[in-house]
């Protein structure tokens, strides 16, 4: 299968992941050709600032033209607990660098946003433990949660920077519920991001050193498609992204 070309530069409606029952794609919102979005996109990288973004729905949303390139499906993991409780906060009390996670359920054939979508979340706490399994097996709650799309396609999560753990790069976990379909992917972060998130406490209690991107075999197969654009806030970090499904 050829590998997708990788469009976008993500300060627009960026991509998200693949699909079960239907494939999820790479958004392109705008006027440009596909020729035109794949130069750009060869050069550019996640980006960090100090000023927090919009999700992508809206820019999704007055574009026309759009141009939309199918992406791979990026696996569920072993880690997944279903019936997730709907609620923004999923915190628990878990401790960790603040991260706001803003996301926008855009259709991807015609850039506008999705409502009624549910998206779920869930990733390890800063020991790189998941809630219902091995040390985090006495809650089944933490940092997982789930979320309905507005009107505008958009949700947000209050959680904190996820950890690592060995054989994987720095991730989250997300599935999108349209109807009868579920979208699968996974979300990662710019490893400049990650290193430094990691320097400080509670993240630098531990010993060994986090996956690169570029390692991790599941990020080899789309995931450069679905890197956050992460900001820097006052107190933590925002990541956002378009979660770009195919509806039809």
């Amino acid at each position: 299968m050829d590998q997708p070309n990788r469009i976008v530069t993500r300060r627009h409606a960026l991509s998200i992941m693949g699909a079960g029952a239907v494939a999820t794609v790479a958004v392109a919102c705008g006027k440009s050709s596909k020729t035109d979005i794949a130069s750009r996109a060869s050069t550019s990288s996640p980006s960090t600032s100090s000023t927090s973004t919009a999700p992508a729905a809206a820019a999704a949303s007055q574009s026309a033209g759009a141009t939309c390139v199918l992406m791979p499906e990026l696996t569920e993991g072993p880690y997944y607990l279903a019936d997730e409780a709907i609620r923004r906060d999923i915190t628990e009390g878990r401790p960790g660098t603040p991260l706001r996670l803003e996301l926008a359920v855009v259709d991807a054939t015609a850039c506008t946003p999705v409502s009624g979508a549910t998206v779920e979340v869930w990733h390890a706490d800063a020991a790189g433990d998941y809630s219902g399994f091995g040390n985090g097996a006495s809650s089944r709650t933490f940092l997982r949660g789930g979320q309905k799309s507005g009107g505008d396609g958009r949700v947000t999560f209050d959680t904190v920077y996820p950890g690592w753990y060995q054989g994987r790069a720095v991730h989250i976990h997300v599935k999108v519920h349209d109807g009868s379909r579920t979208h699968t992917g996974q979300l990662f972060f710019d490893d400049a991001v990650s290193r430094a998130v990691y320097a400080t406490s509670p993240y630098n209690q531990r010993s060994g050193q986090f996956l690169r991107n570029t390692h991790d075999g599941i990020y080899r197969g789309g995931g450069a498609q679905s890197v956050l654009v992460t900001t820097r806030g006052d107190s933590g970090y925002v990541g956002t992204l378009g979660l770009g499904v195919q509806r039809a």
